[in-house]
């Protein structure tokens, strides 16, 4: 029976019956197929450039690289992609959205999952079964809420104070250390290796809406977010960096607030260098001026990234990330470096 005549006539579980599985970039080595699409033009090329410099990243002892994350790969099979570049220590530090982070890594560590679905459902379907859609995937609402008030919960057992969203992630991570339902999330490996998270929009998330409840329970004595203290800490990793480079995907807030520390040491009278590797994984199209879809050459106008080390490489992430991590961990430049340990300078 084709999907449309079967429109209006499931049950909740019958949307929720096929989890999205994480790709694991351990099991198959990609070096072959970066090695060819290096011979070939358009996105092929771009992508193998773009992994020949993330190895550049790797094997330079001196370089911070920051991994940058909006949108929804993770829901959709990238989470343990993520995971794995902190565990093999291929990632210093993380600036994400809310989403990435709460709505999709702390999700999964309650031990909810995401489903495979379609793009062509009926949303009025979907939201009379209480299913959340994210293009051809599919979320639980009734599990989303359970992560919103879990998110209330932690922030009721702290000490009221103003947090920046490390602050408050790594508290995640330590909960998660007792409490987790599905081991080696994102969050709990970040915790385990000193790597920070930062959220910069950290509201516009679950996370916003359990911080909400908190303070309607607390309401004289509750926590608070410090975003001004974020990004002044951000700026600290920028400063005690010698180096620097981006792994960015999608663009949004993530991508700006990371490159904005260049310019932030700067106004603080500090000397640091602009970005010298930078990578971003995109479909987003330059020409309406917007931010996300600024490229990286533009970026260099303002003073934030160096434009020897950089590709911008026009392809959907899910299509071209497994293939570029894969890579670097085969490779392995990643077992020379030392691990930063960002977390413990705060």
């Amino acid at each position: 029976m084709s999907e449309n005549k079967n429109l209006g006539h499931n049950s909740k579980k019958d949307f929720l019956k096929k989890p999205v599985e994480h790709i694991d970039i351990t099991s198959f080595d990609s070096r072959k197929i970066i090695s060819s699409m290096e011979k070939m033009s358009f996105v092929s090329r771009e992508t193998a450039n773009a992994a020949n410099i993330y190895n550049e990243m790797l094997k330079d002892k001196e370089c911070t690289i920051f991994l940058t994350l909006a949108g929804s790969t993770s829901a959709a099979g990238c989470m343990h992609i993520y995971r794995d570049m902190v565990k093999y220590n291929m990632i210093d530090a993380i600036v994400a959205t809310g989403a990435s982070i709460i709505d999709m890594d702390f999700f999964e560590a309650l031990g909810f999952k995401h489903y495979q679905g379609s793009q062509y459902q009926d949303d009025n379907e979907l939201r009379k079964n209480y299913i959340d859609r994210i293009y051809d995937t599919y979320i639980d609402e009734e599990e989303l809420q359970l992560c919103d008030k879990t998110i209330g919960e932690i922030a009721d057992k702290l000490e009221p104070k103003t947090y920046t969203s490390r602050e408050f992630i790594r508290e995640i991570g330590k909960y998660l250390k007792s409490n987790a339902k599905k081991k080696g999330s994102l969050i709990e490996t970040a915790y385990d290796n000193n790597v920070p998270i930062f959220c910069p929009a950290f509201t516009d998330s679950s996370a916003g809406f359990g911080l909400v409840m908190h303070q309607e329970r607390n309401p004289k004595n509750h926590i608070t977010m410090d975003s001004i203290r974020e990004f002044r800490e951000l700026t600290e990793i920028k400063i005690k960096s010698k180096g620097s480079g981006l792994f960015m995907i999608g663009g949004g807030v993530p991508k700006n607030f990371i490159q904005d520390t260049v310019i932030c040491a700067e106004l603080l009278g500090k000397e640091v260098d602009m970005h010298k590797y930078a990578i971003q994984i995109t479909v987003a199209d330059s020409r309406d001026g917007a931010c996300s879809s600024s490229t990286l050459k533009e970026a260099s106008s303002w003073g934030k990234v160096d434009t020897t080390k950089e590709q911008m490489v026009f392809a959907e992430a899910t299509s071209v990330l497994p293939l570029i991590a894969s890579n670097a961990y085969h490779v392995g430049e990643w077992k020379n470096r030392e691990r930063k340990n960002f977390s413990k300078i705060f």
